[in-house]
């Protein structure tokens, strides 16, 4: 069985019992609805106690519990296809210039870490249709100036 089967077997199993990621990722529990449910789409791997409880709610294999364990190969083909997700890619490649501009100017020579990462979003109400509201967080990185000699800085925190 391949990862990606692994994701559409769990999908049918979804399906089947009528559940939402709601219900799962309360069931899973311990990190993140964002993590797990990336977790069973292979995006993400789940540590080995939410691996278990994940391969117990589906009735999974300890074979395709392991596969849940295991570093995936993530991403997608560029750019996305699905309307949804293009969208994302849109509004970076769009704002993405003055969000680096503006990130820079606050904090200095950088990136924003899409590892140390936190993410949520919730509906709002609006009379003209509801809105998604998204908020991100990433852990600063600085660029390490290596190779720098005396007087130079260390990293690319911002300079007073």
């Amino acid at each position: 069985m391949t990862r990606a089967q692994l994701t559409e077997k769990i999908l049918d199993i979804k399906r089947e019992k009528a559940w939402s990621w709601k219900y799962i990722t309360e069931e899973i529990g311990g990190m993140s609805p964002t993590m797990i449910v990336g977790a069973l789409l292979g995006q993400m791997k789940h540590v080995n106690p939410l691996a278990a409880k994940a391969a117990k709610l589906f009735g999974l294999s300890e074979v395709e519990e392991r596969m849940l364990n295991e570093v995936p190969y993530r991403g997608t083909t560029m750019p996305p296809t699905d309307p949804l997700i293009y969208r994302f890619y849109e509004m970076v490649m769009v704002n993405g210039p003055a969000w680096k501009a503006l990130i820079e100017e606050e904090f200095g020579d950088g990136i924003m870490s899409a590892i140390d990462f936190d993410f949520d979003f919730q509906r709002v109400a609006n009379p003209k249709g509801d809105r998604v509201q998204i908020v991100m967080s990433g852990k600063f990185l600085p660029y390490k100036y290596y190779g720098n000699e005396q007087g130079i800085p260390d990293y690319g925190f911002k300079e007073d």
